[in-house]
């Protein structure tokens, strides 16, 4: 990676295939407003018009915005993979400003994984409200993994709320209703992807990330956080009770 912009967050996923082919796709996000700084004027593509890819919640105005900035910056990803099948193994590397992860998985996984990203920080402004979770991408997350992190950035959010005086939400209602319209979005590409005729990458990629929301919403409903509440224990320890380090070792040696 070429020298770092302090004021930006670089991700440059490269894909590398069998046949010796490697492609790479530089993702750079402003690093106060985690929006997307790739230059896409020249992305003129006919679907990715707002009057052609309008989700029914866009809240976009069409006379204001002649394209849909997530289809815009989704175009040149989703115009490569159009030849290859989801199914197709590909070494994947990404790199940030920090580090450098490695996955061997399909391409199906790759890509979507990079257009979390894009998606989330594209000016979407219904996406557009997972974007504090691209400054700490975590590349090809679990379920569980996701989970935490939504979770986890939601809460303290509403912690900063709470500090200043705003009415935090900490029964996470606003959370569900905001995945909700996520879904609707999600569900829509898929729904115009098919329409432009684009193949099964681009497509089950989405499907996968429609899949976390799911999940998402689903512990949301049903209050399903048993998995996580044991591993929090500790904190609920040093709060009720003496926890020093002796008390530690002492419990270790019986």
């Amino acid at each position: 990676m070429e020298e770092q912009n302090p004021d930006q967050i670089k991700f440059v996923y490269k894909f590398t295939f069998q046949e010796q082919i490697e492609v790479s796709f530089e993702v750079k996000i402003n690093y106060k407003t985690l929006i997307i700084e790739n230059d896409v004027s020249h992305i003129k593509n006919d679907w990715t018009k707002l009057e052609n890819f309008e989700c029914p919640n866009c809240p976009l105005d069409k006379s204001r915005n002649e394209y849909c900035p997530l289809a815009r910056n989704l175009a040149e990803v989703l115009d490569f993979f159009n030849t290859l099948p989801s199914y197709k193994e590909a070494k994947v590397s990404v790199e940030t400003n920090d580090r450098t992860t490695f996955k061997q998985t399909t391409v199906q996984i790759g890509v979507g994984s990079l257009i979390g990203i894009i998606m989330s920080t594209s000016g979407c402004p219904i996406i557009g409200v997972l974007r504090p979770l691209v400054r700490f991408h975590l590349p090809f997350a679990s379920l569980e993994e996701t989970e935490y992190r939504v979770f986890s950035s939601y809460i303290f959010a509403q912690y900063f709320k709470f500090i200043t005086g705003d009415k935090p939400d900490w029964d996470l209602s606003k959370l569900k209703s905001a995945y909700e319209q996520i879904q609707i979005v999600n569900k829509s590409i898929v729904t115009k992807l098919s329409d432009v005729e684009l193949n099964d990458t681009s497509r089950n990629a989405v499907v996968t990330l429609s899949s976390f929301a799911e999940y998402i919403i689903f512990n949301l409903e049903d209050r399903e956080y048993i998995h996580l509440k044991d591993v929090f224990n500790s904190f609920g320890e040093a709060a009720d009770s003496e926890f020093n380090v002796q008390s530690i070792l002492h419990r270790k040696n019986d």
